[in-house]
C-alpha cells in the first residue's frame, strides 16, 4: 500500500497536480491496493476536519479580509511608518513591522501578503525601490503571519500532535520578534549599502496622529491575544471575536465596509477556507493510512538509529523540512508529518512545543521558496510581475530566515521562555 501511495503522489507532483488532489488520489489508490473498504476514505476525511479547533481557520481568514476591506490594514501601515519610517530604509522596515502587527490577528501569511502588499508594494515602487525587491520583501515579511500568534499552522500542529494551542501561540512570540528584528536590521543595512530609501519619510504622520487614527485597529490584537492569555476565551472563540470586532470597526466606526461589499468578502473567505479544509481532509486520510501501515514507527526507529543525538536529529529534520516545504503546502506538510516526527522528537527529549515552532518556522520558509511558494505567487499578483523577477532579491531574505531558524532550533529558550513564564508548572 505505501509504495503505491508514494509513487502516485510523486507522479502527481511531477504532473503539477494540486497538492490536495495528489494526496487524496494517492490515498484512494492505497486503499484500493490493500483491498480495504473504500468507506474508510469518507470516514477518515470527515474525522480529519471534525475537530473544534479547526473552526478558527475560516474565522481568522474572514477577520483578515474584513481588516483589509475595512481600512484597518491601511491605518496599521500609517502607524508603523510613524515609528520607523523616518530613517533611511524606513519604508521596508514599515513593511516588516506592519506585517508583524497584522499577523497578530490574521493568522494567515497569504492574507497578510494581499492586505499589506496592496498598500506597501506600490509605495515602495514609488519611492524608487525595484519592483522585484518590493515583492520579495512583502512575501518574506508576510511569513510572520504564520509565526506571530494566532497562527493557522500552529493550530494544525496542535491538533495533529495533540499539543496545547495556547502554549504554541505564546511560544510563537519569541521566534516572531527575532525574525522581525533580523529582517528590519537587514533591510536597514541593505538600503544604506545600496543608497535606497533616502526619502522614505515623505508623507509620514506624527506618532501621536498615527496612533490616534489607528487606535481601534491597534486595540484589536490586544483584545484577541489578551482574551486568550487572560483565560476569557479559547483560541477558537478568539477567531469569532476577531471577526465581530473587525466587522464592527469596519462598518460602524471607520465606515469603509459597505453592505454591498460584504458578499465579496464572505465569498473570498469561503473559497480560501474551503481550499485549506480540502487539504486537511485529504492529508488526514493520508496520515491515517501511513500510520496504519506502520510508517511513522519505522521512520522513528530509523531516525533513532541514524541520528544519535537531539542536535543531529534537529539538523536532519530541518534539512528535510526545508526541501519538503519547497514542494508541499505548509498545512498539508504539518498534518502529514507532525504525527510522525513529534513522537520521535519527544523520544530525544525535545519539548513538543519547541519542536512545533521549529516545524512552523521551517515550513513557513516554503511559502517564500520556489517553485510552489504561495507568498511569492501572491506578491507577484499584487506587483504584477513574473516570479523570475523576484528570485535574485529573494535569496538574501531566505538566508536571513535560515539564520533565524538555526537560532530558534538550538536556543529553545527563545520559544519556551515566555511559555514557561505564562504556563508555570
Amino acid at each position: 500500500m505505501t509504495p503505491v501511495m508514494v509513487i502516485t503522489m510523486v507522479v502527481c507532483f511531477a504532473l503539477t497536480i494540486s497538492v490536495a488532489v495528489s494526496i487524496g488520489l494517492a490515498s484512494i489508490l492505497g486503499i484500493h491496493a490493500s483491498n480495504a473498504n473504500m468507506l474508510i476514505s469518507v470516514k477518515e476525511m470527515f474525522n480529519a476536519i471534525n475537530k473544534f479547533p479547526l473552526a478558527a481557520i475560516p474565522f481568522f481568514i474572514l477577520a483578515g479580509n474584513l481588516m483589509e476591506t475595512g481600512g484597518i490594514s491601511r491605518r496599521l501601515v500609517d502607524f508603523a511608518k510613524s515609528l520607523v519610517g523616518g530613517v533611511q530604509g524606513g519604508l521596508p522596515m514599515t513593511c516588516v513591522l506592519t506585517c508583524m502587527i497584522f499577523a497578530a490577528v490574521s493568522g494567515s501569511s497569504v492574507a497578510t501578503t494581499f492586505a499589506i502588499g496592496a498598500i506597501l508594494i506600490p509605495a515602495l515602487i514609488k519611492h524608487g525601490y525595484p519592483v522585484g525587491y518590493a515583492a520579495a520583501l512583502q512575501a518574506t515579511s508576510a511569513e510572520l503571519g504564520v509565526i506571530i500568534p494566532p497562527s493557522i499552522p500552529m493550530i494544525l500542529y496542535g491538533v495533529s500532535a495533540e499539543v496545547s494551542i495556547g502554549e504554541l501561540f505564546i511560544a510563537g512570540f519569541g521566534p516572531g520578534i527575532l525574525i522581525s528584528l533580523a529582517l528590519m536590521a537587514f533591510v536597514y543595512v541593505y538600503c544604506k549599502f545600496k543608497g535606497l530609501g533616502k526619502n522614505d519619510g515623505e508623507g509620514r504622520l506624527s506618532v501621536g496622529t498615527a496612533t490616534w487614527r489607528a487606535g481601534w485597529a491597534l486595540l484589536m490584537p490586544v483584545i484577541i491575544l489578551g482574551g486568550i492569555y487572560g483565560g476569557i476565551f479559547t483560541p477558537t472563540e478568539a477567531s469569532a471575536v476577531a471577526v465581530l470586532y473587525a466587522l464592527i470597526v469596519g462598518t460602524l466606526i471607520y465606515r469603509e465596509i459597505k453592505p454591498a461589499e460584504l458578499y465579496a468578502v464572505l465569498r473570498k473567505s469561503v473559497v480560501s477556507s474551503s481550499v485549506i479544509m480540502f487539504i486537511i481532509a485529504n492529508a488526514g486520510l493520508f496520515a491515517f493510512l501511513i500510520t496504519r501501515a506502520g510508517v511513522p514507527d519505522a521512520i522513528g526507529r530509523w531516525l533513532q538509529e541514524v541520528l544519535q543525538s537531539p542536535a543531529m536529529f534537529l539538523l536532519g529534520v530541518n534539512a528535510a523540512l526545508f526541501v519538503i516545504g519547497m514542494f508541499i503546502e505548509t498545512s498539508a506538510a504539518i498534518i502529514v508529518l507532525a504525527p510522525i516526527l513529534a513522537p520521535v522528537a519527544q523520544h530525544f527529549g525535545i519539548d513538543p512545543v519547541h519542536f512545533g515552532l521549529v516545524m512552523v518556522v521551517n515550513l513557513a520558509l516554503g511559502m517564500i521558496t520556489p517553485p510552489f511558494g504561495v507568498n511569492l505567487f501572491a506578491a507577484c499578483t499584487v506587483a504584477r510581475i513574473s516570479l523570475d523577477r523576484i528570485v535574485p532579491y529573494l535569496i538574501p531574505f531566505v538566508l536571513v530566515i535560515l539564520a533565524c531558524l538555526m537560532v530558534v532550533t538550538y536556543v529553545p529558550g527563545i520559544s519556551l521562555g515566555l511559555r514557561d513564564l505564562v504556563y508555570a508548572k
